[in-house]
């Protein structure tokens, strides 16, 4: 999964998580884009969408958790610390769902 702006949304790409406006679906979780829904997204004034597809650089959540791991080895003890290494976990595991 990826978050993408609208502007690089293209015909074929696939939602990863629906598009949701004022707490309203609109479209969901596997819809495949169309020019047609691009736009309607577009209108709406939307400004990014999640899509199934791999990060661009290429680096994999195993890599991601061990540098939080190392970035966070000396701070376990302080409970603030503990609290946004285990938030940061939380959403890496989430986007890498």
């Amino acid at each position: 999964m990826r978050r993408v702006s609208v502007d690089s949304l293209r015909p074929g790409m696939k939602l990863a998580k629906p598009v949701i406006k004022d707490m309203t679906t609109l479209l969901g979780e596997g819809t495949e884009l169309t020019d047609r829904l691009i736009a309607k997204i577009k209108n709406l004034t939307i400004a990014d969408v999640v899509i199934d597809a791999p990060r661009e650089d290429g680096i994999t959540k195993e890599t991601l958790l061990r540098q939080l791991d190392l970035r966070f080895q000396d701070r376990d003890t302080e409970p603030y610390m503990a609290l946004i290494k285990r938030l940061v976990r939380e959403h890496i595991e989430d986007i890498h769902e």
